[in-house]
């Protein structure tokens, strides 16, 4: 597949110190209901609130001193963005992010915070996509791909080493999907370390671009929408490079779930385990709750990012109502 485990090795030593080992929980009333342990790999906890780190982390380091005099860009729904400019800060990189009109104003003004130039084009991944590749053209900056990047893939991937060496009993992973970097990197190096691991990607019912793809054996458009889910949003590029091939080898199933679900997954992390996840990062409980994993024994959760909008998260925690583009949506 052009990666190896020795290169996701390699590269969760590099990233000590922009990223870190992150807490693997058991959520004692999930495992309960569900008669086998649920851990939580809490990415929540990294510096940027989110997973997203570890790839944009790698991805930089391993730019040469003209690149990084140069700068970057990326487009972004909200996490990758907020780790490029947080690692391009560290380590005194010029950053632009590209970012659509669908990402939330709250995760906008977090990326500016750390000192990124922002970019608002269009109303799709694939707007803010075409603004990074013009800027890549024009000004000679270099793109970091939210998901479809060697560097990225590598850095997501070390998630599956520190699983591994804290339960070596997993019997399944489930874990967000959007572009795949994620699931596609979780999923390779865990089959090296594990061949009979199940791996299960999770994303909303609507604009799911990875599950659509590999439904059709072959990266495909779709068309982007509202979600509580924003941050999985997006297209996988037609010419993906890498992504699509690593989730069609290595992942196992896709599963979609509602609105509704990712309202209950959401809510049930915070009321029960005492835990802020943005509706990415709930997925996976979401498909739990309703019921559409095979569960055969310890199963972590990633558990990808908290960085929603704090009203979003109070409303979700009340039982409340939240607007979702035209809809409103309740558990």
């Amino acid at each position: 597949m052009g990666v190896s485990l020795a290169e996701v090795q390699e590269a969760h030593r590099l990233i000590m110190g922009l990223a870190r080992v992150t807490p693997l929980i058991e959520a004692e009333s999930l495992s309960a209901e569900a008669g086998l342990p649920i851990l939580l790999k809490l990415e929540t906890l990294q510096p940027i609130g989110a997973f997203k780190i570890r790839g944009a982390a790698h991805a930089l380091l391993r730019l040469d001193a003209e690149a990084r005099r140069r700068g970057v860009v990326c487009c972004s729904t909200g996490n990758h963005g907020k780790a490029v400019a947080y690692a391009a800060r560290h380590l005194g990189i010029p950053a632009t992010i590209c970012l659509s009109s669908l990402v939330p104003e709250a995760k906008v003004e977090a990326i500016a915070a750390l000192g990124a130039t922002i970019r608002r084009c269009g109303d799709s991944q694939d707007d803010a996509q075409k603004e990074a590749d013009r800027l890549v053209r024009e000004k000679g900056y270099t793109d970091i791909s939210p998901f479809d990047h060697r560097d990225v893939i590598l850095g997501q991937a070390t998630i599956a080493l520190e699983l591994f060496a804290e339960r070596s009993d997993l019997t399944q992973i489930v874990v967000p999907l959007s572009g795949g970097g994620l699931l596609g990197g979780i999923a390779f190096a865990a089959k090296q370390l594990k061949p009979d691991i199940r791996v299960v990607g999770v994303s909303m019912e609507h604009g799911a671009a990875m599950h659509e793809s590999l439904k059709a054996g072959r990266p495909i458009q779709v068309a982007e929408v509202p979600s509580l889910a924003d941050t999985l949003g997006g297209g996988i590029n037609l010419a993906n490079l890498w992504t699509f091939k690593l989730c069609r080898d290595f992942a196992d199933a896709t599963v979609l779930v509602s609105e509704t679900e990712i309202y209950r997954g959401m809510q049930a992390l915070f009321r029960r385990e005492r835990l802020i996840a943005e509706g990415g990062g709930a997925v996976g409980i979401a498909a739990l709750l309703a019921k559409k994993l095979k569960l055969d024994g310890p199963t972590a959760m990633i558990i990808s990012g908290q960085n929603a909008d704090l009203d979003q998260i109070l409303a979700v925690a009340r039982g409340e109502p939240v607007r979702v583009g035209d809809q409103m949506v309740k558990g």
